[in-house]
């Protein structure tokens, strides 16, 4: 008698815990299937909200469309017309500089006319600290290679920038931005002066929308080497 009282003692202790181990591994299922469910929809909202935005190239909303062509009307056929005769009239205006370079965004080149300007700015520098901190910051955005703004340039000009630049000088990047300067007069400026940016301002015609698209960078400077190698002060 007493053995089986030992038995069924141990059964009735025995029942709690095997109840208390189901619920754990039963919960612990309902735990995973939980967390699994929640990564699922994560995941499924990721996929509609990359559906639902807009691309890059084309993020132009209305107001910003309508901020252009505000920008755009100021400009006179007449003035525009002027734009035509030479680059340097081109650049030495505001608002073909800001038309150019608008122009060169839609063939993914804003680097060249971003690293003229940048080399304008830098040319006013007057303390030497400025001068150290701009000529560093242009060789980092501009010059070294896989900077992320890259322009082409030969191999021999970014040499000799990279061995001056722990002590620039306001000429550093004289020869840098005659050879983008070339570059831009000869081959992107010609395309500027027949593209429909142009051509509508020439004509007093409202901006149309401009397709983006991707021009191949396989020309090199020394393609313009016998071109007028003279740089002037625009700005």
């Amino acid at each position: 008698m007493e053995t089986s009282l030992v038995f069924f003692s141990q059964l009735s202790m025995c029942e709690p815990k095997a109840k208390t181990i189901f619920k754990l591994i039963h919960g612990s299922g309902k735990e995973e299937t939980s967390k699994e469910a929640k990564i699922r929809a994560k995941e499924k909202r990721n996929r509609l909200s990359l559906l639902v935005q807009k691309p890059v190239f084309y993020d132009d909303t209305p107001s910003t469309r309508s901020g252009q062509l505000a920008k755009e009307t100021r400009v006179s056929p007449e003035e525009a017309i002027k734009w035509g005769e030479s680059f340097d009239k081109l650049l030495s205006h505001k608002d073909g500089l800001e038309t150019f370079t608008r122009f060169l965004k839609t063939e993914f080149s804003e680097e060249n006319i971003e690293f003229w300007i940048a080399c304008e700015d830098f040319k006013k520098s007057k303390d030497p600290q400025q001068i150290i901190r701009k000529a560093k910051a242009i060789y980092e955005k501009f010059i070294q290679n896989d900077a992320p703004q890259e322009v082409n340039l030969d191999f021999h000009t970014k040499e000799i920038i990279s061995k001056s630049i722990t002590q620039p000088t306001l000429q550093s990047f004289d020869v840098a931005q005659s050879r983008v300067y070339q570059l831009m007069e000869q081959d992107s400026y010609m395309r500027f002066l027949k593209s429909d940016i142009y051509l509508d301002l020439t004509k007093g015609r409202s901006q149309r929308p401009t397709n983006l698209r991707r021009r191949s960078r396989s020309f090199t400077y020394n393609e313009f080497q016998d071109a007028k190698s003279d740089v002037a002060i625009w700005l």
